[in-house]
């Protein structure tokens, strides 16, 4: 693996332990793809750095089990902005 994507992950990694986000935050930040922020987090990481990426999984369960309440929030806000304008 080259150093550049190993520095990357790191990155990433730490990024995401410290702001408790998600991968499509993070994507956004570092300017990536989300696909390129998962590869990077779900495989890289392992060979990397195990206890990080042990870190980095249990935050990413915590967001799956938590998205469709964000998903329910961001609806709501849909339509009440719709109702404000209209």
């Amino acid at each position: 693996m080259r150093c550049y994507i190993e520095k990357r992950t790191v990155e990433l990694a730490n990024y995401i332990i410290k702001n408790k986000c998600t991968v499509r935050e993070a994507a956004c930040i570092f300017g990536i793809s989300k696909s390129t922020v998962h590869k990077d987090i779900t495989e890289r990481l392992l060979e990397i750095n195990r206890r990080l990426a042990d870190d980095v999984r249990a935050i990413l369960m915590e967001n799956k089990q938590e998205r469709h309440i964000r998903g329910g929030y961001a609806t709501r806000e849909k339509y009440r902005n719709r109702r404000e304008a209209g």
